[in-house]
């Protein structure tokens, strides 16, 4: 699989100074944890489970969590058990046939015991399944499951990825969150191997306080949550070898409704690609917040993310794109002859580039070109969106 590849070749070569390059579920972890882009939820119970995956994945959705927790009640939880091992057969079945690749296919579990049970009831369709998501984790909540996990893998004899979620309220209070921090750092570490991803429950956070943010605001304009996500990034995302990919919180609006701010996207740059209906159809479907918190993602060290809706998918992967700008300066900065360090003009005339402070950045920003692609000099965020969405 690869991102924009459900776009025809010669779209991509269109768009593209670098392609995104190709991978698959036995690719590095390294390279899924970056590659994960906008992971969309469903619930387990669907009753076409198998023909939404399908349908999403024609559409460039590359990752997807399967829920048995929030997403469904309490008296769904074993109907949905069976409706996954169900629909897996399924895609089992077809697998070779389809034409499109199947996404990183994640469970979304309740209780460790249901991550052994699950794996014995796959059978051979547990070749479809890349992890399990692992709701409220603490280092205590947390160490069952990862215990079930390893266990589930010696069983099964194939490996499982685990994508913990940070959304308990010792982590959200302050006088627990320090200790909370550390023991997450501590037995994430201790599973480093196996632990492809950690996300954001900020739905929880807000739960906590009895706040919801609008469609005008972002996670970050919440800031009792903007400290929390601080904090996460401070710890548990670290660029020295420590840290893991952090991935941004779910965005949760999909319909329009009454706005009380000004929209949040310039005309310029949808006048100039001849695209202001779909800048219209942003601001009325309130994805025009989406494409801040994303760029705001990025900014705190967060990518991609969790999505609960199809019409995410695009935003988030058109700017999760490398620009040649990036790819540029990037690629001037681990030059082999630089590696004493120093101080040089970029490319773009237009920034300083400083070698030894920005290589981290610049190894990070060559990453995810890996996954996403470097866009065309002349090709911008609006060029990719309408792509991607014609797509």
């Amino acid at each position: 699989m690869r991102h924009f590849g459900h776009l025809p070749p010669a779209v991509r070569a269109g768009l593209f100074h670098r392609e995104p390059a190709e991978f698959t579920a036995d690719s590095p972890a390294r390279t899924l944890a970056v590659a994960l882009g906008a992971t969309l939820y469903s619930p387990a119970t669907r009753p076409q489970l198998a023909d939404a995956v399908r349908k999403q994945a024609r559409r460039g959705v590359v990752s997807m969590v399967l829920c048995l927790e929030d997403s469904i009640s309490d008296a769904e939880v074993e109907a949905g058990e069976a409706n996954l091992v169900r629909h897996f057969a399924d895609l089992a079945a077809g697998a070779a046939a389809d034409a499109t690749p199947l996404p990183l296919l994640f469970i979304r579990v309740r209780e460790p015991h249901q991550i052994t049970d699950l794996v014995d009831r796959l059978g051979d369709s547990i070749g479809l399944l890349s992890g399990f998501v692992l709701p409220k984790f603490t280092e205590h909540r947390g160490r069952p499951f990862l215990e079930a996990l390893t266990q589930a893998e010696q069983t099964s004899g194939r490996p499982l990825f685990a994508m913990p979620v940070l959304e308990s309220p010792e982590l959200l209070h302050l006088e627990t969150r320090a200790e909370t921090l550390a023991g997450i750092a501590s037995i994430t570490n201790k599973y480093r191997d196996r632990v492809l991803a950690l996300r954001l429950g900020v739905t929880d956070f807000c739960s906590a306080y009895g706040l919801r943010r609008s469609p005008d605001m972002t996670a970050y304009d919440v800031k009792i949550v903007a400290s929390v996500i601080a904090d996460v990034v401070n710890v548990l995302g670290r660029s020295d070898g420590t840290g893991f990919t952090v991935t941004g919180p779910v965005w949760e609006y999909f319909r329009p409704g009454e706005r009380m701010f000004k929209p949040q996207l310039r005309r310029s740059p949808f006048l100039e690609g001849r695209a202001e209906d779909l800048r219209t159809a942003l601001i009325e479907h309130d994805l025009d917040g989406l494409l801040r918190e994303i760029e705001l993602d990025r900014a705190n060290g967060l990518l991609g993310k969790t999505c609960i809706h199809p019409t995410h998918v695009v935003p988030v992967h058109a700017l999760s794109v490398v620009s040649h700008e990036e790819w540029s300066d990037a690629q001037d900065i681990l030059r082999p002859e630089r590696d004493g360090g120093g101080v040089l003009r970029s490319a773009y005339t237009n920034k300083m580039n400083e070698v030894k402070p920005h290589r981290a950045w610049a190894e990070r920003t060559l990453l995810r070109a890996e996954a996403f692609g470097v866009a065309r000099e002349d090709v911008g965020f609006v060029d990719l969106l309408t792509a991607g969405l014609a797509g």
